[in-house]
């Protein structure tokens, strides 16, 4: 059975939709984009915003996968009406009850208070207390394996916890092999335009996508690898995300992106942290990264963590095998943004990585054991070479210290010139 794609124009909006092969039935995209929050969860930057995605499956029966952020009703109550019009809305399937997804939820069972809401024993104790909805006659409860009939098309629920919640689930339409998969194969960024990967560039979505999974999803890596097992062996031809693109042309890597990324694979590369007050920190990553360079390395990215949002840091730290550190003594403890980012890192999990590390100080040296106690308690990582403790600034002794530090990197991640 094969699916296009169609566009039809509605309101000025051009809404997409996934037409069966003899037009009973259609499945329209109709959720919104945001160009206005700064922050996703209030933490993660959103430089080229995100979308809220919502599908809607129209057949004997209508059926719409997931909501949007409450703030966008108005505009998310406009594209459904604008498909049904005044058609009644009889199924609601929430296959994540973060609110970015169930926002709307409320507000919609005031316009369609006859719509059955379809999710997961945990979903339902979310839902009620989010949002104070739901009952006996307004709910169907739903696990692994189930199914439920639209006419034409049937949708088949995947149980999927802790991608990235405990209620998560992801939906099969069989009839088309549409994946609505919740927050999983999900990236940042606002969609400009068409919502399908094969009409799109999406070369900016790639390392968005990264991104987002080493952000939000990160910690979660056996319970994806889980979620991937159950969906092993089954037709996808389109994955329909809560955000970011619908994937069609890129199904297959997407899923392998997940599936590395849930595996904790790297690249060969290093990534280089430092926190600096006046310059002599940064001046030891600098040397750091001449003779990891010099040794063989080509992917190399440094960053100040008192300067890049640590999002992007966390990204990077998931796409490389090396990691370095370095900050001075603060406080009588470890610089703080080094301290947080090493928290952030820590909470999630990451395996098979390398780790080495360099500090300063001016009277009290305190950073450099305080990142050893960090990894030996909570990251685990495999150290690399000798650390570096530096007093007051660089000398020869020291400098050389740290290309001895750059090199066993080098070494240590394969380099034939180490």
């Amino acid at each position: 059975m094969s699916n296009t794609f169609v566009a039809s124009s509605t309101g000025g909006r051009s809404i997409a939709g996934m037409a069966s092969q003899d037009g009973r039935s259609k499945t329209y995209y109709v959720g919104v984009n945001d160009r206005n929050k700064n922050l996703f969860e209030g933490l993660w930057p959103l430089p080229e915003g995100v979308s809220y995605n919502s599908y809607l499956i129209v057949d004997e029966k209508t059926c719409l996968i997931d909501t949007v952020e409450v703030d966008f009703f108005p505009q998310f109550l406009e594209n459904i009406r604008a498909v049904i019009g005044d058609r009644p809305l009889d199924y609601i399937v929430i296959n994540h009850m973060e609110p970015d997804h169930s926002g709307s939820l409320a507000l919609l069972k005031k316009y369609y208070p006859e719509a059955v809401v379809v999710g997961n024993k945990k979903t339902f104790g979310m839902m009620t207390g989010f949002y104070g909805v739901g009952g006996k006659d307004d709910t169907l409860e739903v696990a692994n394996g189930h199914t439920l009939c639209l006419g034409q098309r049937t949708l088949a629920f995947t149980m999927t916890p802790m991608v990235h919640w405990p209620e998560t689930m992801m939906t099969l339409d069989t009839y088309s092999h549409t994946l609505f998969s919740g927050d999983a194969f999900g990236c940042f960024g606002a969609l400009n335009g068409s919502i399908l990967d094969s009409k799109i560039n999406c070369d900016g979505f790639w390392m968005e996508m990264v991104r987002y999974y080493s952000n939000i999803v990160g910690k979660y890596g056996t319970p994806v690898q889980n979620a991937l097992k159950k969906l092993a062996g089954t037709r996808i031809d389109f994955i329909c995300p809560t955000h970011g693109p619908v994937w069609h042309e890129h199904v297959q890597k997407v899923i392998g992106m997940y599936d590395s990324m849930s595996r904790y694979e790297t690249e060969p590369g290093l990534v280089i942290c430092y926190g600096t007050m006046y310059g002599n920190t940064e001046r030891a990553a600098e040397a750091i990264a001449r003779a990891a360079s010099k040794a063989g390395v080509k992917n190399i990215v440094m960053y100040n963590v008192s300067k890049t949002h640590h999002s992007y840091i966390i990204r990077d730290v998931f796409r490389y095998r090396g990691l370095i550190v370095g900050a001075p003594t603060y406080n009588a403890g470890l610089y703080h943004e080094m301290e947080v980012l090493l928290s952030e890192l820590a909470g999630r999990d990451i395996k098979h990585h390398l780790l080495g590390w360099f500090g300063s100080h001016c009277w009290a040296s305190k950073a450099v054991e305080a990142i050893a106690q960090w990894n030996e308690r909570k990251l685990h990582f495999t150290p690399v070479g000798s650390p570096v403790d530096i007093k007051q600034a660089l000398t020869p002794e020291t400098e050389e210290a740290c290309y001895a530090l750059g090199r066993a990197m080098a070494e240590a991640l394969g380099c034939k010139d180490a």
